[in-house]
């Protein structure tokens, strides 16, 4: 009977132990992704000091919800005290109101589209059925987008942008940061063109890519390609800038030996330079991506890109008395969605780093 009992303890301890193990994994892993609070709750579980780690959370979590919460406070206070011509500042509460409309819309219009998609492939049968396959037709819903449908083209849009920066800034900062000849070159224009607003930049893209980009693919529109390239023109000096310090920092040392053991220079930048310079390089593509979320916005409402920075626009022309309510939920979007995309980053910067360095 001892026997028994002492198999069923150590089964049970070895529960615990592997239980606190799957914790520890998920702290780290919290770590890796950015989502610093997590990690006092999986350390909890996996019994580490409770009284550091409970300082470790009140720090990371219940600070910032303090800081939220007399945030939401304030504003609920003070927005009804303040008019515009459309009337009062809306609240916290209005807000969420025309999120859950705009929730419903997007709702309504997918209903409408299946139904759509519904007739059409009903009638489509009836025609092949009839021995009429000549007929048959396959026309696209052609329905206004719906919210959710404009944060999905802003987020397309901003990523080709992003694509095409860093397929340009990498390499160029690559090169500017093993040449001093490269590096003298590029300085003067990335000091001349770095400062550049994207209203400037606007107007010559518009131009260029209706020129050259006569037949568009249905895909991309032209107003998408427009929204991107200036995102492109904007962002890729942050990336440039970082890699070329990045690669210019390396140690000396290391680029000896390569020269000592006579690598290629694709093996010396793919053994030696981009895993010495990744953490800056990655410091370069989070700030690139951020700049060209923020750029985004503005190209969108002059581009007329069907994204939330024509939400936006849009809204302010219609003038209802729901459409402020309507942009602070896309200001709200666009700062969650910008939160989002940099913790991507962050975590893709430390699984490449830590793998870089293994």
């Amino acid at each position: 009977m001892s026997n028994i009992s002492q198999g069923i303890s150590a089964d049970g301890s070895a529960g615990k132990e592997r239980f606190k193990a799957v914790l520890r994994k998920l702290s780290n892993l919290s770590q890796i992704l950015g989502l610093a609070w997590f990690v006092p709750l999986f350390r909890l579980g996996a019994g580490e000091n409770p009284k550091e780690q409970l300082a470790e959370l009140n720090r990371t979590l219940v600070i910032p919800l303090v800081g939220v919460l007399f945030f939401l406070f304030v504003w609920g206070v003070s927005a009804p005290r303040i008019q515009t011509s459309l009337g009062a500042i809306p609240g916290p509460v209005q807000v969420w109101e025309q999120a859950g409309n705009l929730w419903d819309d997007h709702v309504r219009e997918r209903e409408k589209a299946e139904a759509f998609y519904a007739r059409q492939d009903a009638r489509n049968a009836k025609l092949e059925a009839a021995g009429q396959s000549d007929k048959v037709k396959h026309r696209k819903y052609t329905g206004k987008p719906t919210y959710l449908d404009q944060i999905l083209t802003s987020l397309f849009t901003v990523s080709l942008g992003f694509v095409i920066a860093t397929a340009v800034a990498v390499p160029l900062g690559i090169a500017s940061g093993l040449s001093r000849t490269v590096n003298g070159a590029l300085s003067p224009l990335i000091q001349i063109f770095k400062p550049v607003s994207p209203l400037a930049w606007l107007p010559i893209v518009t131009m260029i890519i209706s020129a050259a980009y006569s037949d568009p693919w249905s895909f991309m529109p032209k107003s998408l390609l427009v929204s991107a390239v200036t995102v492109t023109l904007c962002s890729l000096w942050p990336t440039l800038i970082n890699t070329a310090l990045g690669v210019a920092s390396i140690d000396k040392d290391l680029m000896n030996v390569g020269r000592v053991l006579q690598l290629s220079t694709l093996k010396t930048i793919t053994k030696l330079v981009l895993p010495s310079s990744l953490p800056l390089i990655f410091t370069g593509l989070r700030l690139s991506l951020g700049v060209g979320w923020m750029v985004l916005i503005a190209a969108e409402m002059l581009a007329q890109n069907p994204g939330l920075g024509k939400f936006v626009w849009d809204e302010f022309q219609n003038g209802s008395s729901q459409s402020l309510a309507k942009i602070i939920v896309a200001v709200l979007t666009i700062g969650l969605v910008g939160f989002m995309l940099d913790r991507v980053m962050y975590a893709l910067q430390s699984i490449f780093s830590h793998n870089a360095s293994r």
